[in-house]
């Protein structure tokens, strides 16, 4: 018996005790980094970085608005059922297609980066889009991909254009419907799968580009340098990293 009334085992077990809180509290702040650097797996990602890539190796034969000879190339990877891409077409691609794609400086690519495991609408959206694609050609697509963001914002908010606040829930039913109503005939493409290959693919170069969450994009300047811009940022975000490509 030690003075002071501690025995020498008790002593042994209070030091493992203060040793192992000291070690969940050195794992919980490394983790808490960890997760500030890469950011969350979607929303607003303000750590972006510049690489050097070849158009080429980010484009197959994907959607595209505006003029292919452009200068500047933006290369877009969604997930369909993504809120925070929802939010960015809602509040921003108009803004930048009739400043950037319509004008002719920029063209605009979209790409699959289906995040399965929280999102299970968003193969069989993609998948949708591309039978979309298949019948009427990129325009049919933009056509499509606005439509699935309205009904996404009307069950959200109650209108085409209301805040997004929520991940909408949606069937292979709902998209169907979606496309018929503007002028499409999918389910047996849906059904089949037809595109699976293609949204694996997209899936796979994203993640090869550094692409970590949605929504992301990467622009790209006419010598190949790239600036990957993450998450559903602003207009202003966007007309910083496109005025520089451009310049």
């Amino acid at each position: 018996m030690m003075k002071g009334g501690n025995t020498m085992e008790e002593t042994k077990t209070n030091s493992w005790k203060y040793a192992f809180v000291a070690l969940v509290g050195v794992l919980v702040i490394a983790g808490a980094i960890l997760w500030l650097n890469q950011g969350s797996v979607t929303g607003n990602v303000v750590k972006d970085t510049t690489n050097t890539v070849s158009v080429k190796t980010l484009m197959d034969d994907d959607a595209m608005l505006g003029q292919a000879n452009a200068p500047v190339t933006i290369v877009q990877f969604t997930d369909w059922q993504c809120p925070f891409c929802r939010k960015f077409e809602t509040d921003t691609f108009n803004q930048i297609k009739q400043n950037y794609i319509d004008t002719g400086k920029v063209k605009f690519v979209t790409r699959d980066f289906p995040l399965e495991s929280i999102h299970p609408g968003a193969i069989p959206a993609a998948l949708a889009a591309e039978c979309v694609k298949a019948e009427g050609g990129a325009s049919a697509y933009y056509t499509f991909k606005q439509k699935v963001t309205e009904e996404q914002n009307i069950r959200d908010g109650g209108t085409a254009t209301s805040p997004v606040t929520k991940t909408v829930t949606f069937t292979n039913d709902d998209l169907v419907s979606w496309a018929q109503s503007v002028g499409y005939t999918i389910a047996d493409c849906l059904e089949s799968q037809t595109y699976a290959s293609e949204v694996r693919k997209d899936l796979s170069d994203g993640q090869a580009a550094g692409v970590r969450g949605t929504p992301a994009f990467l622009i790209i300047d006419k010598k190949g340098t790239s600036t990957l811009l993450s998450g559903a940022q602003p207009f202003s975000a966007f007309k910083t990293a496109l005025d520089k490509a451009l310049a």
